[in-house]
């Protein structure tokens, strides 16, 4: 059993609150953790039939059989029990009755954004992170390898080779995760488009480009970019501009929720391949970024304040972390040699804000040294 940071958090907002709602995506470990820091709960798994039958035909003899302490797991799959569950919970007043998780963000978010704001606590589940790994003593001896076996719990605790559980894992997303929720007819257009993506990594998004070669509209292409977006596939990083409206407007940077998936799609069969893969600096690059939003969300925290930055010139921080007083400024390299100059790029950002600004570099390399114009990480110490 691989302890999750986020466990503590939990175990603190069940007594502040009715309801606590587990996201993410699929096989991230929400159920694994949901039963393993609440051992009491009585357990109900909304995928099986029956119990899904029972809980949307009869919501209100449903919850009156799993009336007090319940972890109801796939929850989504039964969207009409959110209302029951407001007036259940409203009446009981009851701290940590029930226990949500689910994969699908889109169709959880939507119905508790209805039915359960105020009563609910909700946290996102992403897969393991390098600390996690650290303290099970499973992390691998490289960046290059870190990358290509990415955070999913079951490739740890099972020892299942990756090609092969990527393989099932990219089926059953398609088949039941995409076929059941969405009305694609071309389940084959939107796998070359998850390939096609995955090879996007890092980067800005460009919807007129993936439309043209998967050769769908660029209508499509949006509906299906927040598909996976918020099923939790991939997560995009807007822009930063001290104007709200122009983050909102500005083309956000796409990333790969989890390196080792993305590296399955673009073909990697092992992790000896990474160092002169093309694409090796963008996979850092995501690494890194990825492990940013765990640490955030880790810690029960929101993901709100964390953006790129770029001006029309080019000039850009793969990461920039504000701060009500101050920020936070990033520069990522896969080099393992730190650059003569590492905040070059970064120092000349820095006059843009009329705040303190710390200057950081993370790069491919062990060591750690604090410098006089600022911080240079290791990928393997990332705060």
């Amino acid at each position: 059993m691989i302890d999750r940071l986020l466990g503590p958090v939990l175990i603190k907002s069940a007594k502040d609150f009715p309801i606590i709602g587990i996201l993410g995506p699929r096989q991230s470990g929400k159920t694994t953790l949901s039963q393993q820091i609440f051992p009491n709960y009585e357990y109900v798994n909304l995928e099986d039939i029956s119990m899904r039958k029972f809980a949307s035909t009869d919501p209100k003899g449903f919850l009156n059989r799993y009336s007090k302490h319940v972890i109801l797991d796939e929850v989504q799959r039964v969207p009409d029990l959110f209302s029951y569950l407001m007036v259940k919970t409203d009446k009981d007043k009851i701290s940590g009755q029930y226990i949500l998780t689910g994969s699908q963000n889109f169709l959880l978010l939507n119905k508790i954004s209805q039915s359960l704001a105020g009563r609910i606590a909700l946290f996102e589940l992403y897969p393991l992170s390098y600390k996690e790994l650290a303290t099970a003593n499973l992390v691998k001896q490289s960046a290059p390898e870190q990358i290509f076996y990415g955070g999913y719990p079951r490739l740890y605790e099972k020892k299942i080779n990756p090609k092969t559980w990527f393989s099932s894992y990219i089926q059953t997303y398609l088949d039941r995760d995409i076929s059941t929720l969405s009305k694609i007819d071309d389940l084959n257009s939107f796998e070359k488009f998850l390939h096609l993506v995955a090879g996007r990594t890092g980067n800005l998004l460009n919807l007129s480009s993936l439309a043209s070669d998967v050769g769908v509209t660029h209508n499509t292409i949006k509906s299906w970019i927040s598909l996976l977006a918020t099923s939790g596939i991939i997560r995009l990083l807007p822009p930063y501009f001290a104007n709200i409206n122009k983050r909102l407007i500005k083309s956000p940077k796409l990333y790969f929720v989890d390196t080792g998936l993305a590296c399955h799609l673009l073909g990697i069969e092992s992790s000896n391949q990474l160092p002169t893969h093309p694409l090796y600096g963008s996979l850092f690059e995501t690494y890194v970024v990825m492990e940013m939003f765990k640490s955030v969300l880790n810690q029960g925290n929101s993901s709100k304040n964390i953006f790129f930055w770029r001006d029309k010139t080019g000039l850009e921080a793969d990461l920039y972390i504000d701060h009500a007083l101050n920020g936070d400024l990033y520069e990522i390299k896969s080099a393992q040699t730190i650059p003569s100059n590492p905040f070059d790029s970064l120092g000349k950002i820095k006059p843009t804000f009329n705040k303190p600004i710390s200057l950081n570099l993370i790069y491919g390399g062990k060591e750690n040294q604090p410098r006089t114009k600022g911080n240079i990480f290791s990928w393997e110490k990332i705060k």
